[in-house]
C-alpha cells in the first residue's frame, strides 16, 4: 500500500496508486495523516467525483464543506477545494482517509472482503499516530470498521464512543453525503460543532 503521510507539495490533484487484496492496483486519494493529530477524517471510500478531482469530499452536492465551516470546527469559511484540504491538515490538524481506499460508485459496491483488507491497516494506523480523534462519517463506516475487525458493533450511538483506539478516542457523525437525506444540514453541523469542543476550538 502507497500511502501521504507528509505535507503535500505544490500540485493540482491528490493522486496515488495502492494495491488492492488480490494484488491489483488502482488509483485513489492519498492518506493525509500525521503523528499527533487533533483529528484523523475517516469517510466509508472515495467516491469516483473525488478521485477525479483530486481532493476528499469533492461532490460539490456533499455537506461536509459548508458544515464544516458553519460549525466553528475550522475556524475558517473554506470552499471545496485541494487548497482547503491542504490548509485543515496543515493549519488545523485534521488529517483524511477511508475506511476503504477502493472507490467506488456508492457503498453497495464494496465487499466484505475490502472491509477485511483495509480496517486492520487503519487501526494501525490510529495506533501509530495517535490522534486525539478518530472521526467517522456515519455509522456504516465505524460498524463496518470494527465488523471487519471481530468486534461487532449492533448500537451505535452518534458522538463519542464508548471505546478508544490505543490513546484515541472515537466520534462518530452523520455521514454528510448528498444520499444521506435523513439528517439535515443543521443536524450535521451541530455534530461538527460538539466536536469541535472536544478539540478545544
Amino acid at each position: 500500500m502507497t500511502s501521504q503521510s507528509q505535507t503535500p507539495g505544490i500540485m493540482t490533484r491528490l493522486s496515488t496508486t495502492f494495491t488492492d487484496q488480490h494484488g491489483e492496483l488502482f488509483e485513489s486519494l492519498p492518506d493525509l495523516l500525521a503523528p499527533h493529530l487533533n483529528l484523523i477524517s475517516i469517510g466509508l471510500n472515495p467516491g469516483f467525483r473525488s478521485i477525479e478531482a483530486g481532493f476528499y469530499f469533492a461532490n460539490p452536492r456533499n455537506r461536509f464543506w459548508r458544515c464544516l465551516s458553519s460549525s466553528g470546527l475550522s475556524g475558517h469559511l473554506y470552499q471545496p477545494s485541494l487548497d482547503a484540504n491542504i490548509k485543515l491538515y496543515e493549519r488545523h490538524g485534521i488529517g483524511f482517509t477511508d475506511v476503504v481506499k477502493r472507490p467506488t460508485a456508492g457503498a453497495a459496491d464494496l465487499r466484505v472482503s475490502d472491509y477485511r483488507y483495509w480496517a486492520p491497516l487503519l487501526r494501525q494506523h490510529l495506533k501509530n499516530l495517535q490522534p486525539k480523534l478518530a472521526w467517522f462519517h456515519g455509522k456504516v463506516a465505524f460498524k463496518n470498521y470494527m465488523n471487519a475487525l471481530g468486534e461487532t458493533k449492533q448500537d451505535i450511538d452518534w458522538g463519542l464512543q464508548d471505546l478508544m483506539e490505543g490513546q484515541t478516542r472515537i466520534y462518530v457523525s452523520p455521514n454528510p453525503s448528498p444520499a444521506n437525506a435523513a439528517f439535515s444540514d443543521a443536524d450535521i453541523t451541530e455534530s461538527y460543532r460538539r466536536l469541535a469542543e472536544m478539540i478545544g476550538n
